[in-house]
């Protein structure tokens, strides 16, 4: 998300849902492996983590410092190409408004010439289930390129009866036939996926990717 209010000074956390935190910091100048990594965020009291993990499910957690809030940017990169795991899946939680307040994802797919499978899914009603309230209740998806340009815009996941079918057979379809998801094939490249209400609706949204192997 983007906005003029921004976190002062962000403190996150990195862990495995069935065990205690991991690595936990409130300045990136406190892992010199930042800098090797050439990840080091641009100011001080942004925070960082560079960490060798197991295979598993992680959760990022980013708090503002001395119970701070606004509008921040949680960002994963896989730094070891080499290595047999991969990140496979990345979801955000936030609170989706409108104008320059939607929810906003970015994603890169590297290398040079092969093409990746990719679901991109936008949750809100399905959230109940989790015992959230005020969630967003028609969530809209646009996926955009790196000039801006629209690659597929999807309000309800079943619209598109081809992607439809490859959600059901890869068990990813969406709970609520309000909710949006994409499942298509992507060059490498830079992309965006910006999520919305549809008719300018707002409420707690969950945006999530998924490579396909």
């Amino acid at each position: 998300m983007e906005s003029r209010e921004h976190c002062p000074i962000p403190r996150w956390s990195c862990t495995n849902p069935t065990a205690p935190p991991s690595s936990t910091t409130t300045g990136a100048r406190t892992k010199p492996p930042c800098r090797q990594a050439h990840c080091q965020p641009e100011r001080d009291e942004e925070s960082a983590i560079v960490e060798t993990l197991p295979p598993g499910a992680y959760t990022a957690i980013i708090r503002g410092k001395a119970g701070a809030i606004g509008v921040s940017l949680v960002e994963v990169y896989d730094l070891d190409a080499a290595a047999p795991a991969i990140l496979a899946n990345l979801s955000t939680r936030g609170r989706v408004q409108t104008g320059d307040n939607v929810m906003i994802g970015g994603f890169i797919i590297s290398g040079s010439t092969n093409v990746t499978q990719v679901a991109v899914r936008a949750l809100g009603p399905s959230l109940r289930d989790a015992g959230l309230t005020d969630v967003l209740n028609d969530p809209t998806l646009d996926l955009r390129d790196a000039n801006g340009a629209r690659v597929i815009f999807n309000d309800n996941w079943q619209d598109d009866a081809d992607a439809a079918e490859q959600l059901v057979a890869k068990d990813l379809a969406p709970r609520s036939a309000a909710e949006a998801a994409i499942f298509t094939v992507l060059p490498p490249g830079s992309y965006t996926a910006i999520v919305a209400g549809r008719d300018g609706g707002t409420g707690i949204g969950l945006i999530e990717l998924y490579q396909i192997r």
